[in-house]
């Protein structure tokens, strides 16, 4: 079986590592690269520290607006399927990527597997449930990493080709921890364990709009505590557009940092006292880590963080967020909800069944043409 994985954001490449090594030990594999993101922080960094293959094409896409975007990547990864003709196309999470890599393929009439599917937020303002419901519709195999998932897929009459595996990210943590634990990021920031808050902001509805982006702004000057903000690109731009960088490097407490590598952020988190966030990952990272999550978004698709009791949701109204900053403190016990770091192991126990099955009807189709 030939595979092409599509990767192009921080994200895929983190979820892409560990399903890589073992489908190298089954199959072949041409990775494909959008090239969504290329800075250094949030692209190279990634295949260096966490030894994935260079790709096999590099599109260099970048940056633009929603449709350009899509738009340009559905057009390139096109011409690359063409071109290699892969058994099965594998994509990763909700990025602008993963839609194109599933919508260039299915058109092709070539098999596309989803990694993380299943996840709802049910808030259609966010991009990225838009690209998750989609790519869901166009998947021929749904790798799903959580119960939750697999109910929210049947509610939308998807139940062929559904598979619970766990959650890949998982795999990726406890193949890390132990690495990312030799960080020396504390050290370099003057910070000690369990002394400091983590938060990242990145997501369109936070960024992009101003009142959003004032009052966690405004959230962050007003904390006891010191805060390190790892400044995603997107941050930065709007940051700077509206005003605010200034304001944030005048707060003693606030420590404005460049994004980080996979090893020094998981060191970052993990040393945290709590979390501010509106990234998926970084949620299910905390939850997993046992560190406590305030998740500046109104809904979540990991709702299982916050039925265990350790994420709340603030949106971005600074007096929630000082609130839960100063007071929240996780009630419930966690569950071991999002697998046991063995999701890649399964994903590839599922293709080398069906890989399997596609032989012998081969072989079968064979033996009836010489009858």
């Amino acid at each position: 079986m030939k595979i092409a994985s599509i990767v192009g954001a921080r994200p895929n490449f983190i979820k892409a590592a560990p399903v890589s090594i073992e489908i190298r030990k089954e199959f072949g594999e041409i990775l494909i690269h959008t090239g969504q993101h290329y800075d250094y922080e949030m692209d190279r960094i990634f295949f260096e520290e966490l030894n994935i293959p260079e790709p096999d094409y590099h599109l260099g896409v970048g940056s633009g607006s929603q449709g350009y975007q899509t738009g340009e990547m559905i057009k390139r990864i096109e011409e690359v399927l063409m071109r290699e003709n892969p058994d099965l196309v594998l994509v990763y999470g909700d990025t602008n990527t993963t839609l194109a890599g599933a919508i260039a393929a299915s058109k092709l009439h070539i098999k596309v597997g989803h990694i993380e599917a299943g996840l709802r937020s049910y808030d259609k303002t966010m991009p990225e449930e838009i690209n998750r419901i989609l790519t869901d519709h166009c998947s021929d195999l749904l790798f799903c990493p959580t119960g939750t998932a697999i109910r929210n897929l049947k509610k939308e009459g998807i139940i062929k080709g559904v598979h619970l595996t766990g959650d890949v990210m998982v795999d990726a943590l406890l193949q890390n921890k132990e690495i990312a634990e030799r960080s020396a990021i504390l050290e370099e920031l003057d910070l000690k364990s369990k002394k400091y808050l983590v938060a990242t902001v990145h997501r369109q509805s936070n960024t992009d709009e101003k009142e959003n982006l004032s009052n966690i702004v405004d959230a962050f000057c007003d904390i006891e505590e010191d805060v390190v903000v790892p400044v995603h690109p997107r941050a930065a731009k709007y940051l700077k557009q509206y005003g605010f960088s200034e304001r944030l490097k005048e707060m003693e407490h606030v420590k404005l940092i460049k994004p980080l590598g996979y090893f020094d952020f998981l060191k970052l988190i993990n040393h945290a006292k709590k979390i501010l966030t509106d990234s998926g990952g970084v949620q299910k990272e905390a939850y997993i880590l046992k560190v406590p999550c305030i998740t500046l978004r109104g809904t979540t698709e990991w709702i299982e963080t916050v039925d265990d009791g350790w994420n709340v949701l603030v949106g971005a109204s600074m007096d929630n967020i000082l609130e839960m900053t100063n007071g929240f403190e996780p009630k419930g016990k966690q569950r071991n909800v999002f697998g046991d770091g063995k999701a890649s192991d399964r994903i590839v126990e599922v293709l080398n069944n069906i890989n399997k099955h596609e032989k012998l009807l081969m072989e079968k189709a064979k033996r009836e043409k010489w009858r």
